[in-house]
């Protein structure tokens, strides 16, 4: 008899909020908002119901929000270099493995923006720098 315990909303509500952290935090840095428009369409990293029940056990739920935390953490580091090719990959692939649409290879990240115009791009999708209360 093997006993395995149920992914919790919890997991689930933590696999949204890192995809909605990816579209808001990490794709602006790489495309332009037309891309990312585009990456919605095609409901890229969205997740439906059908999806969420192909990882219903705790293992499988962790083993999704650390590939995308993975994911994300490699996106983010200031040198992005070929070192992490195999890591990218081997977590896009568990990702796909899930369901879960991750169409983008490691280069079209290596070769993105310039740094220049990272700094000159407002993206719609980034999260404000501040907020006014009224």
């Amino acid at each position: 008899m093997k006993i395995v315990f149920a992914s919790t909303p919890g997991q689930v509500e933590k696999v949204e909020e890192l995809v909605q952290y990816f579209y808001s935090n990490v794709l602006p840095l790489y495309f332009t908002d037309e891309d990312i428009m585009e990456f919605e369409k095609y409901k890229v990293l969205r997740t439906t119901k059908e999806q969420f029940e192909k990882f219903d056990t705790l293992g499988d739920a962790f083993r999704v929000i650390t590939s995308l935390q993975t994911i994300i953490s490699i996106l983010e580091s200031r040198n992005l270099s070929e070192r992490y090719s195999p890591l990218f990959h081997k977590n896009a692939k568990i990702l796909s493995e899930f369901g879960i649409y991750f169409p983008f290879q490691f280069n079209q990240f290596h070769d993105g923006f310039p740094d220049q115009q990272q700094v000159d791009y407002i993206s719609m999708y980034s999260k404000a720098a501040n907020s006014l209360l009224v």
